[in-house]
Formats: C-alpha cells, sequence, structure tokens
C-alpha cells in the first residue's frame, strides 16, 4: 500500500500463533495464543495465555489445529484477528 508520498509501507499488523479452542461460531474460531513474560519483580518467567476472536471465511480450522492468525480492521464486536494459515493439523 503506498502513501501519498508514492512511498511502500511495509506491513506492521501483529502475527500471532496458537492453538484453536473453539469453532462453535460460524466462520469465527477461537484462538488460544500463550505469551511468555517476565514478572517485573521476581524475574521468573510467567505463561499468559489470550483468546483471540478470528474469522475464518472457510470453516477450515478444527479444534486443536494450530494455526497462524494477523491482525486486521474489526470485523465485529470482539473479532479483530483473520486466519492466514493452519500450520498444524490435530490428530
Amino acid at each position: 500500500m503506498a502513501d501519498v508520498s508514492g512511498t511502500v509501507r511495509p506491513n506492521t499488523r501483529k502475527i500471532r500463533e496458537g492453538v484453536v479452542a473453539s469453532t462453535s461460531m460460524d466462520k469465527t474460531i477461537v484462538v488460544r495464543v500463550v505469551d511468555r513474560v517476565r514478572h517485573p519483580r521476581y524475574d521468573k518467567t510467567m505463561q499468559r495465555t489470550g483468546r483471540l476472536y478470528a474469522h475464518d471465511a472457510s470453516n477450515d480450522a478444527r479444534v486443536g489445529d494450530r494455526v497462524r492468525v494477523q491482525e486486521t480492521r474489526p470485523l465485529s464486536k470482539l473479532k479483530r484477528w483473520r486466519l492466514v494459515e493452519v500450520l498444524d493439523r490435530a490428530r
């Protein structure tokens, strides 16, 4: 995408990887994303789990799949991500 001056800006949208937790909704998946952060005082590494609502246009993902999602414009009240690709299928 070119801006006013004609230069091409890089795509700065966030990309996350996680595991599909739910596919109950139509064209929407819930992805569990694990984020590792250091505790500010104790310097212990902690795991924080977030839930991202992602748009899956083709209803391709299944529960347990490892997927890659990308940030996008707001698609609904909670959906701000879209499915990019399925990395691993659930066994």
